[in-house]
């Protein structure tokens, strides 16, 4: 079975902050896409921690669509139970986080999510970029903040390899067997549907847990506010697989976009299919998995620093290449404008 670990990269001989130096030989041969595992790394790994949340809430821009409240007895919590609306420039725009509510549904068994933490948190933007370049896929990040006693999801299938960072509190997780067919859906499982039950374990501050794609699993709050982080690690779908055939089929064909009569859309098609069929003979499963992962949108460069607004106005200070060539050279074009009515008068 062809996985990351078949390429010559090695990408797991790098991420031991993630599982733990002495763990990743285990992981890689043992666990990755076969099971369920709990490593505990040398030191703690999430970026992201009960300190940030609250500080997320201190700079007043957390809102949703980017946190939920959420719970598994098919409760639905509306957004104006756990936000606030604002008045800006004379307009209200609802969906701000109130922690005051937020607190209180978190008391009352809610489970809090914050979805793409990547997305607005810089820290846990670089260990995302990292590990993504890391593993060839992409990956995503969701905190989730659980009561004692507390479940936010029923028992589901997700769609990606999850590793579990938790940061907080305790919390037992119950993972369940791979799906027993192979065109199965990510989602809650039916009622109807049983799954062999492979690990049960709870979780304390500094564990991983890794749970492979599609294996059935629930989490229950332990003991104290339990909050976690969870990086979701996406693979190839079909749909992917598609597009990417369909690019190395048509791989250099030129072709008008909009043939013209019946005769030119004839000479498209007979053009179109000549290029399938010779192209059919030459491309490969493994040519066509490569292009599929190259196509696979790419998250920021966790090295790269992009312009800052700070480094900007430096830049402009500095009489150096902002718009008009910065303040000092529009402090000097206004004062000959100045020398010049002056000697009009």
């Amino acid at each position: 079975m062809l996985s990351i670990f078949d390429h010559g990269e090695g990408p797991w001989n790098h991420p031991r902050w993630l599982v733990g130096s002495a763990n990743v030989d285990s992981f890689a041969d043992a666990h990755w896409q076969r099971g369920p595992a709990v490593f505990t790394p040398e030191a703690p790994a999430s970026p992201f921690d009960l300190d940030e949340l609250d500080a997320a809430f201190d700079r007043g821009l957390l809102r949703t669509p980017y946190l939920e409240l959420v719970r598994s007895d098919k409760v639905t919590v509306p957004p104006d139970a756990y936000t606030t609306p604002r008045v800006v420039n004379g307009r209200t725009h609802d969906g701000f986080a109130d922690r005051a509510k937020v607190l209180a549904l978190l008391r009352a068994g809610s489970t809090l999510l914050l979805r793409y933490v990547d997305q607005w948190h810089g820290p846990t933007r670089e260990l995302v970029a990292r590990l993504s370049e890391e593993l060839d896929r992409r990956v995503e990040a969701f905190f989730f903040v659980t009561p004692p006693g507390g479940q936010g999801l029923a028992v589901h299938r997700d769609d990606a390899d999850v590793l579990v960072l938790q940061v907080a509190g305790r919390k037992t997780w119950y993972v369940h067997d791979a799906p027993a067919v192979a065109d199965w859906s990510p989602g809650e499982l039916p009622d109807d549907e049983r799954s062999p039950r492979l690990l049960r374990g709870v979780l304390e501050p500094g564990t991983v847990l890794y749970v492979p794609r599609g294996f059935a699993h629930r989490a229950v709050g332990a003991s104290g506010l339990s909050a976690h982080l969870s990086l979701t690690i996406r693979d190839l779908s079909l749909q992917d697989l598609r597009t990417a055939l369909e690019e190395l089929l048509c791989e250099g064909l030129a072709l008008p976009a909009l043939p013209l009569g019946e005769a030119a859309i004839t000479d498209a098609c007979a053009a179109l299919l000549g290029q399938v069929r010779a192209r059919l003979e030459t491309v490969g499963a493994e040519e066509l998995r490569l292009a599929a992962r190259a196509a696979r949108p790419r998250p920021p460069d966790a090295t790269a620093r992009a312009e800052t607004i700070a480094g900007t106005a430096q830049d402009w200070e500095a009489g150096g290449s902002g718009a008009g060539g910065g303040t000092a050279a529009v402090s000097r074009a206004w004062s000959r404008l100045r020398a010049g009515a002056r000697g009009g008068r």
